[in-house]
């Protein structure tokens, strides 16, 4: 796909931060962006207003049944999906001797099973139409650890283990790829940050535009790139 003009391409958790700035920017290379949005609405309208009025897909990810009927209703007001952008995620913060079955649940419901289950319904529908593109937003915590956040960086991990895979099982005529990216704010700032902003080779934080160029790239690129991890993170996971 080295042109995005015209092209359809979904981008899940649209509405705010890293979704946002990758729909934006989409919409600017000239594709059809779709804009999924659980439960932002008001910001999801905002985001789908700056894309040309692109239609918004509300859905709750946890669900199998409501992909599915996402990806039905993409059809009948595509006919087509070129693209999918795997972005709405979860975090949160425990110590690992206090994680309970539904804490767990909550971060991998959507963090991995929901990114499964988007591939899986976009690559039926890319290998009926003989190419498509795939890039799952993965993060640092899927290459380095992090104490407090164990059941989150284990569903990150999959994320990228799952794009290793999937790079493999929807060859030739699909590309899988993953960003990982590094300290994004939008806003909020903690000590982690701090810590993490220091330990950073470029000196700086990230925006969530460039997470997007790293996004386009692998969304141009030919099927001769695949099953690739880009850390967009300045460094950091090098140290």
């Amino acid at each position: 796909m080295p042109e995005l003009n015209g092209k359809v391409v979904l981008v899940t958790g649209a509405a705010k931060r890293i979704g946002r700035a990758i729909a934006l920017r989409l919409f600017q290379e000239g594709a059809r962006v779709a804009i999924h949005y659980s439960s932002s609405e008001a910001e999801a309208l905002e985001t789908a207003g700056e894309c040309g009025g692109a239609p918004l897909f509300r859905a709750n990810l946890e669900s199998v049944a409501e992909i599915e009927r996402m990806f039905a209703e993409i059809d009948t007001q595509f006919g087509r999906i070129d693209g999918l952008v795997n972005n709405a995620a979860r975090f949160t913060k425990f110590d690992p001797l206090t994680v309970t079955e539904a804490d767990w649940d909550y971060i991998h419901d959507v963090n991995l099973k929901a990114v499964f289950f988007c591939c899986q319904q976009a690559a039926r529908r890319m290998k009926a139409q003989g190419s498509g593109r795939i890039v799952n937003i993965s993060s640092l915590g899927g290459l380095r650890p992090w104490a407090e956040h164990a059941h989150y960086c284990a569903s990150k991990a999959g994320v990228i283990m799952l794009t290793q895979a999937l790079a493999k099982a929807f060859a030739p005529e699909i590309t899988v790829n993953s960003v990982a990216p590094g300290v994004i704010p939008f806003g909020e700032w903690n000590e982690a940050m701090a810590a993490m902003l220091k330990a950073t080779p470029a000196g700086r934080v990230g925006t969530g535009e460039e997470i997007a160029d790293a996004v386009v790239y692998f969304l141009r690129a030919s099927n001769f790139v695949t099953g690739q991890i880009m850390a967009v993170d300045g460094g950091l996971s090098q140290r």
